[in-house]
Parts: C-alpha cells; structure tokens; sequence
C-alpha cells in the first residue's frame, strides 16, 4: 500500500540512513509515533516526522539519554519551534566542540608528561577525568537555554513598544567612557548584543553568572576579540572583587531568584564605588497575569511557578528593600503589553516556566495546543507590568 506524501517504515529508515530495527524501537519507547497505521498494522511517516527523527539524532549524538530527549522535544513540528530548537542544539554543538578541545588538551599535556618525566601525574589524570564527564551538565543546559529564548523571543515578536526591553535598560544605564561595569546573572549577554553598536570604545564589563554554559553563550555571540568585555562564572551572594571598583552593577530580573536577597545588596554596596549606582529590574503583581489565567482555564491544576517572584522582590515591596542599603531608589516604569496572534510562541513560553505545567500538559498537548490556538486567533492581549530600581549609596 502507499500513501501520497508517507514514507513506509523501511523508506523512512532508508532516509534517514538508520536501521528498521532504531524506527521501530523510537515507535516503542514512545518518542518517534508513526503518522499514520493502516488497519493491517503497517507504519506510515511524514516529513514533519522526519523533522523529529532529525532533533532525536542530534541529541542522542551529543550524548543524552532517550529519557531525556523524551523530555526535551514536544510533539510539535511548527517553524518556530523547529527554528528554536535548531539555535539550541548549534550552541550544544558549539559546546561540545569546545569540551573536546579541552580534552584534546588535556590528553596531549598527560602524554608529554609521561614521555618527559617518566611519571604519571595522577592531578593531570583527574583533570582529564572531570573534563570527560562535562557532558552531565548539557541536559540543564539545553533546559536553560530554551527557556530563557523562548521567553525573551515572545517579547520580541509581540511586544508593543517598539524600543524593547533591551534597548530601554541600556539608555537607563547611562554608560558613559571609561566606566567599569558589572553585570550579575548576565545569562546569554543579550542585554549587550542588542547594544553593542551604542557602547563606547573605553570599558571595562564584567560579565558573570552561575551557569557556565550561559557565559559561553555570552562569549560567543559577543566575540572573545572584545576586549571590553571579561566572563567570570560566581555566585552573587560572595562577589570575589575588591572594594569599590565598579560604577554600575547591574542584576537584571535575577534578585528574585537569589535564596538571600539581602546578603547580595550588601556585596554589591561592596563593590559599588561611593557615586556609583546599582540598576536592578522586577516584575510587578498584575505581570503577565492573562497568562496564568490561560493555562489555569485549561487546567486548574497548573501552577506555572510554585513561587511568586514579585512577592520576594517586586515593583511593590522593592524599594523597602533596597532603602536599607542605598540613600536614594528610584521606580522607573517599562510601559509596554503583549499582543499575541499566534499559539506557537505563547506555548513555547508557558513550556518554559518553572511550574508543574509539563506534568497537565505533555500528555494533552495536541489539546492544549488548540486550546491556545482559539484564545490567540484575534490576538491575545498580555499584561507586562515590568521596570527597574535605579539604586544610589
């Protein structure tokens, strides 16, 4: 039997230059579904299938598990998020190669050692043992990564000012000449490739984060030929700089997330200078709320993130805060709302969140996905109440 626009199992195979025995294995294990199956059990396949079977290659060669490429890929094959999914495995790509040179490295030094000094150096050898082992940390790094895109892309594309968000805290940063700058939680430095055209030739950025795959993120799309600009992976709360050496530090969105908010304003007056300023932006109450409601209409189950972040620091309580440690603090407001036209990047977003939605979601998806697609048909209007502290010792 053939179907106009299938593949029969055997010819999808052939394709994708894998075995009958790997399709039909990916069918089992529930993360390859044929598109069609005639009554007599015969499995058909599409391109969009093909699609797939593309992103589950990839992953598995850069070495995750099929459970947890089951978890990584949703069951849909729409532009945007095959596109997002294909920017997100070249930065794994890209990560892997740089692991590998490191590996490369470290296996040349152990072997000239041996050759040179007729010893093992068991140091080197634990070295090399560690490097070989990076790949654990890919998993939370795909996690990441796709998260943060897809939240920053949808304010991207439906975001009814037209300056954006980026742009908007560059020109509140006021960067002047020779200033030396800090910003904590930097993530993958878009803030600064949305501004690069704009920052002056004498600088000095101190780029930081907790995730070392979001500082390589940073590197590359900066370019480590910038000399303006040094990485530094550290946690907030114990900043290993000296005393008054920055004129700015900068923590966008990140003081909600840090376990004690406090500790961190106390090392960043540390390292402020006496006239320096500390720029720290947050979400208020009534932020994005159209979308709780959405997934909360669909299932009142879900709860797209367990904590509130405007609670432990937000556009209300802010400045009560941060007046325990700086002299002057001022609110300054981002107007903007979300007009959202289509179901795709609004799905990619509340995929993103830190909640329980995945465990309602995954297994109604197609639902789901209809769902979103009646809510969005003549655009779906969204909330953002979002803006900054502008911070003085």
């Amino acid at each position: 039997m053939k179907k106009k626009d299938f593949y029969s199992s055997g010819v999808f195979a052939r394709m994708a230059n894998v075995t009958l025995r790997t399709i039909r294995y990916y069918d089992k294990q529930d993360i390859l579904k044929p598109s069609f199956v005639s009554e007599a059990g015969a499995r058909f396949y599409t391109d969009k299938d093909f699609a797939r079977l593309q992103q589950i290659l990839l992953l598995k060669y850069l070495g995750f598990s099929l459970d947890d490429i089951r978890e990584m890929l949703i069951d849909d094959t729409d532009y945007h998020f095959m596109l997002n999914s294909l920017n997100i495995q070249l930065k794994l790509v890209q990560d892997r190669i740089e692991q590998m040179q490191l590996v490369e490295e470290a296996i040349r030094d152990t072997s000239e050692a041996i050759q040179e000094e007729h010893v093992i150096d068991w140091n080197q050898m634990l070295n090399l043992i560690h490097l070989t082992g990076m790949e654990k940390s890919l998993k939370n790094q795909y996690q990441d990564a796709s998260n943060i895109s897809a939240r920053i892309h949808l304010h991207h594309l439906y975001s009814q000012n037209q300056q954006g968000w980026f742009p908007w805290i560059y020109e509140q940063l006021e960067v002047q000449p020779g200033m030396r700058i800090l910003e904590i939680g930097c993530g993958d430095g878009t803030l600064w490739m949305e501004n690069l055209n704009k920052l002056p030739e004498k600088l000095l950025i101190l780029l930081s984060d907790l995730s070392e795959g979001m500082l390589r993120d940073a590197r590359r799309a900066i370019g480590v030929e910038d000399a303006r600009f040094s990485y530094q992976v550290f946690d907030c709360h114990k900043i290993p700089c000296d005393d008054r050496c920055f004129d700015l530090v900068i923590a966008d969105h990140v003081l909600f997330y840090c376990e004690d908010i406090r500790k961190v304003c106390r090392e960043v007056v540390r390292v402020l200078k006496p006239d320096g300023r500390f720029f720290c932006s947050a979400y208020g109450q009534n932020h994005m709320k159209e979308v709780n409601a959405l997934v909360q209409g669909f299932d009142d189950r879900i709860v797209l993130s367990a904590d509130k972040l405007y609670d432990r620091f937000g556009m209300e309580n802010g400045s009560g805060i941060l007046s325990e440690y700086f002299h002057e603090c001022e609110w300054k407001r981002y107007e903007d709302c979300l007009v959202v036209p289509r179901p795709e990047p609004l799905i990619s977003y509340v995929l993103s969140c830190h909640g329980n939605q995945g465990q309602y979601i995954t297994e109604r998806y197609k639902e789901f996905r209809a769902y979103v697609k009646r809510k969005t048909d003549r655009g779906f209007r969204i909330t953002k109440e979002a803006g900054a502290f502008v911070c003085k010792i």
